[in-house]
């Protein structure tokens, strides 16, 4: 068995072919222990008389303890030398060999230019205290007239004044309207709806003052005294559908009362109630009615609560 030898250094070895070295001596460690571990096998193998090509006197039981004694000690040896090869070998493989030596220092650059700016004002400092109030001066001679006299009493309440004339009356204020009327449908009948629309008949509920008239089936309101109206309407359905409804004023549907029926009919987009409020100005014997319109349709109103109504309110 032959000792390791490591190659002549010349010229000198640079970083990265001396952690090649570290590493390869590290192999080189490992074979030798290698063959020191097969020469202990073989010294077992002489002892117990199974080593091919030689034979011996037979080991005793004394002879067997010793030599195993001997390969347990080698073992531990062994195991210590490999704990400390993997300790080198880290060290060698975190060795970077790309990283050389620190440079020299280089020179220092030169001073800048004089006159710099200047640097922020510090902050104030607190206030002192209070310096001590001054001796009270002496008091000014007096005026002319000397001390001022002493309050009169007060005297005697004088006779309450007649009382004035009643003013002029101001100009009256603006009069109280009882025009109105309430129409309503709550037996859940049918329309049939039209494309040029179809009036809705509300003589279920009829509220009104004398001067608004209204046909005997509900169907249209006249109004007598002219002014500026709040007219609005609710309609509620028993199922959804594509209809339209909108406010006749004059026989001529009021554009800001209408809600047109859906071009399409996914069930989104299908309504089951309508509503809209609107102010209007009116002349004596103007008409106002309630319609529904759009796609032909038997449509039925809700039964049993309000299925439509229509309120109009004179506010001036």
């Amino acid at each position: 068995m032959s000792l390791p030898s490591f190659p002549k250094v010349d010229p000198p070895i640079e970083r990265e072919n001396a952690v090649n070295q570290i590493l390869s001596s590290i192999a080189m460690e490992e074979l030798g222990l290698s063959h020191i571990l097969n020469a202990e096998g073989e010294k077992l193998q002489y002892i117990l008389g199974t080593l091919p090509g030689l034979s011996g006197p037979s080991a005793t039981v004394g002879d067997v303890l010793t030599a195993t004694e001997s390969v347990r000690s080698m073992l531990e040896t062994a195991v210590q030398n490999q704990l400390f090869l993997k300790a080198k070998m880290q060290g060698a493989l975190a060795a970077s060999p790309m990283q050389g030596p620190t440079g020299a220092t280089g020179p220092t650059g030169a001073t800048g230019p004089a006159g710099g700016p200047m640097g922020a004002t510090g902050a104030t400092g607190p206030t002192g205290p209070t310096g001590a109030t001054g001796a009270t001066g002496a008091t000014g001679p007096e005026g002319p007239w000397g001390f001022d006299g002493a309050t009169g009493a007060t005297g005697a309440t004088g006779a309450t004044g007649a009382t004035g004339p009643t003013g002029a009356t101001g100009p009256a204020g603006l009069p109280v309207t009882a025009t109105s009327a309430y129409l309503a449908s709550i037996s859940g009948q049918t329309i049939s709806v039209l494309a040029d629309g179809a009036v809705i008949p509300m003589s279920e509920v009829m509220r009104k003052s004398s001067d608004i008239k209204s046909t005997p089936t509900g169907t249209q309101l006249t109004v007598n005294t002219p002014g500026r109206y709040l007219i609005s309407y609710n309609v509620n359905t028993s199922v959804p559908s594509n209809a339209g409804t909108r406010l006749m004023i004059n026989n001529k549907a009021d554009p800001a009362s209408v809600i047109a029926p859906s071009i399409a009919v996914p069930p989104t987009v299908l309504r089951s109630h309508f509503s809209a409020e609107i102010i209007v100005d009116l002349t004596a014997g103007s008409t106002v009615s309630l319609q529904m319109f759009g796609p032909l349709a038997n449509i039925t109103l809700l039964p049993g609560s309000g299925g439509a109504n229509l309120s109009v309110i004179r506010l001036s």
